[in-house]
C-alpha cells in the first residue's frame, strides 16, 4: 500500500489487490489499516515518480496508436479510429494489452466507447477488465453507472447524490439548459460529452506524424540483422507513401517498442526533402546501431515527424537533354543533400559548416561561415582576383627590406627564418571601407605576390602608406603575410 499525509493525517493512497481484498481502501488511515493488517507493508507515495512512470507508459502505448495522451492521474486514453484492424480488432487489440500490462505487474482495466467521457466512465466504474461498447450504444451501457463517472468535482457530486440523481441516466434525459441552470455549465458539459452530444478533444503526449508505417511481428526480434532488415522495409514503405503524398521526409523516428516494455527510439535528419528509400535505409543503419533491444521488439515503427513538398523530378533528364539551358534547369547536386546527411548524423549537423561570401574586398571580412545548405545571400565569389589557397587565420607580422620604399620586398624574415625574394608581382591596393566607423575599416594595404627563392609562395601586404591618405592614421606602415599560394 502507498500512503500520503493529508492535513496531518496518513491516509491511503493506493492500495494493491491483496490489500483491497483484506478491506483496505483509498482514503483510510494508515494506523486502521496497519490495525486490520499488522504485517501491512506501506510505502509513502512518491507523486513525482508516479507521474513519471505513467508519462512513460503513455508512450509505450504509442505502440498501439500514435494519438496517445494521459490525463496526469490514472488514465491513459487512445484513439484508436482506423488502427484497431491492424491488431485484429478491438477486442483483439483491447486483450492483446491488457495481458501486456498484466505482464508489467499492473492492474488496469480497459474500456473502449464512442466518446471518451464514456470510456473513461466504464473503466473506472464499470464491471469487469474489458468493456467494449457499440457505436449508438453509449447511453445503455452508461444508465446504471454513478453520477460520480462524470468526472465531476465532489461538491457537484454531493448535491446530486442529496437530491436523490445516484445515476447517469435521469441526468442524460435532462435538457441541457435545466442542468446548466441548476447545478452550472459543467455538468451539462459532461453529461453532452459522454453522451456524444458535444466533442471533447484529447490532447496527444506528442504531436502525431505526418506519416507513419509500422511493422508488428508475431514474435519479437532484436538482433542488429533483423532491426536492419525492418528498418529497410519501412523505409521502403514510407518512401512510397511519401512519394504518393508528393512529400519529402526533412526528419524521421525510428521506434522499437520493446516486449519487455519500454521503448528505444532514434530520430534522424536530412539536410533536404527526401523520399529516396535507399538514403533513408542507410541513415537509419548508420543510427541504430546503439538502439538497445533487450528481450526483443515487437513493434517497429518508422515515422516521418517533419516533412516539406517535394514534386516529381525527372532522375535521367541529364541523360536526356544537354546543353546550357538543360544543365541551367537541372538541380545540378542532388548528392549533396545526401552527403550532408550522412556526415551529419555521424558527426552531428552543428558541426558542418560552409564557407559563403560576404560583400568585401578585405580577405579576412570577405568571408562568413554559414549552415552548409543555407540560401545565397548577396554577392558570389569574385573569380578575377588571384588569392591564395591558404589564408591565416590572422596576418602575421613580418621584416621587410624593399629596394625603394613604395617598391616590392627584396627580403623578409618570417618567424626568424629569412627569405630571399626571387619573383614579384602587385602591388594590389585595397581601400579601408568608408562605411565603417572611424579607424575600423583599418588603413589601405598594398598586396604583393611573392616567390621565394625555393618556390614557396607568400602574399605578403604593407598595412599604411609612406604618404598617408586623407583620414587614416600618420604613422610608419607595419608589413604583414596574409597567406600562401600553392
Amino acid at each position: 500500500m502507498l500512503w500520503e499525509s493529508e492535513r496531518g493525517t496518513q491516509r491511503a493512497a493506493r492500495v494493491c489487490r491483496v490489500a483491497a481484498a483484506l478491506g483496505l481502501a483509498p482514503g483510510m488511515r494508515l494506523a486502521d489499516a496497519r490495525a486490520r493488517v499488522p504485517t501491512l507493508e506501506a510505502r509513502p507515495l512518491d507523486a513525482e515518480a508516479d507521474a513519471a512512470g505513467l508519462e512513460r507508459l503513455t508512450a509505450w502505448c504509442e505502440r498501439y496508436s500514435p494519438w496517445v495522451a494521459g490525463d496526469g492521474t490514472d488514465a491513459i486514453r487512445l484513439d484508436i479510429t482506423g488502427v484497431a484492424h491492424l491488431f485484429g480488432g478491438e477486442e483483439a487489440l483491447a486483450g492483446d494489452l491488457l495481458a501486456r500490462l498484466e505482464g508489467f505487474g499492473l492492474t488496469a482495466r480497459l474500456a473502449i466507447a464512442p466518446t471518451p467521457g464514456a470510456a473513461w466512465a466504464l473503466a473506472h466504474y464499470g464491471d469487469g477488465k474489458i468493456r467494449i461498447v457499440p457505436e449508438g450504444g453509449a447511453r445503455t451501457a452508461l444508465a446504471a453507472l454513478p453520477v460520480a463517472a462524470l468526472r465531476l468535482e465532489e461538491d457537484v457530486v454531493a448535491d446530486l447524490l442529496h437530491l436523490g440523481l445516484t445515476r447517469i441516466e435521469p441526468l442524460g434525459q435532462m435538457p441541457a439548459t435545466a442542468l446548466a441552470a441548476r447545478f452550472g455549465p459543467a455538468l451539462a458539459a459532461r453529461v453532452d460529452q459522454v453522451m456524444g452530444r458535444r466533442g471533447e478533444a484529447i490532447s496527444p503526449l506528442r504531436p502525431p506524424p505526418e506519416l507513419l508505417r509500422r511493422l508488428v511481428f508475431a514474435e519479437p526480434i532484436g538482433t542488429p540483422e533483423d532491426i536492419a532488415r525492418a528498418a529497410g522495409q519501412l523505409a521502403h514503405d514510407l518512401a512510397e507513401a511519401l512519394a504518393r503524398a508528393e512529400l519529402g521526409a526533412r526528419r524521421l523516428e525510428f521506434s522499437l517498442y520493446l516486449a519487455a516494455g519500454g521503448i528505444e527510439r532514434i530520430t534522424v535528419g536530412c539536410a533536404r526533402p527526401s523520399r529516396d528509400a535507399a538514403h533513408l535505409r542507410r541513415l537509419l543503419e548508420e543510427r541504430s546501431g546503439g538502439l538497445a533491444a533487450g528481450f526483443g521488439a515487437d513493434v517497429i515503427t518508422l515515422a516521418a515527424t517533419a516533412s516539406e513538398r517535394l514534386a516529381a523530378r525527372q532522375e535521367d533528364f541529364h541523360r536526356l537533354a544537354s546543353g546550357p539551358a538543360a544543365a541551367a534547369a537541372l538541380d545540378r547536386d542532388p548528392e549533396l543533400g545526401l552527403l550532408i546527411d550522412r556526415l551529419g548524423n555521424r558527426l552531428g549537423v552543428q558541426n558542418l559548416l560552409r564557407a559563403a561570401p560576404r560583400e568585401s574586398h578585405l580577405p579576412e571580412r570577405a568571408v562568413r561561415v554559414v549552415a552548409p545548405l543555407s540560401p545565397p545571400q548577396g554577392g558570389g565569389w569574385d573569380g578575377g582576383l588571384a588569392r591564395p589557397v591558404r589564408l591565416l587565420a590572422a596576418p602575421e607580422p613580418v621584416e621587410v627590406m624593399a629596394e625603394v620604399p613604395d617598391g616590392p620586398p627584396i627580403r623578409f624574415r618570417w618567424r626568424g627564418r629569412g627569405h630571399r625574394v626571387a619573383r614579384a608581382d602587385g602591388p594590389e591596393r585595397l581601400a579601408p571601407e568608408w562605411w565603417r566607423p572611424a579607424g575600423a575599416g583599418g588603413r589601405t594595404r598594398d598586396y604583393y605576390r611573392l616567390e621565394d627563392e625555393n618556390g614557396t609562395r607568400f602574399w605578403i601586404y604593407r598595412d599604411g602608406l609612406y604618404t598617408p591618405a586623407a583620414g587614416e592614421p600618420d604613422s610608419e606602415p607595419r608589413w604583414y603575410l596574409h597567406g600562401f599560394f600553392a
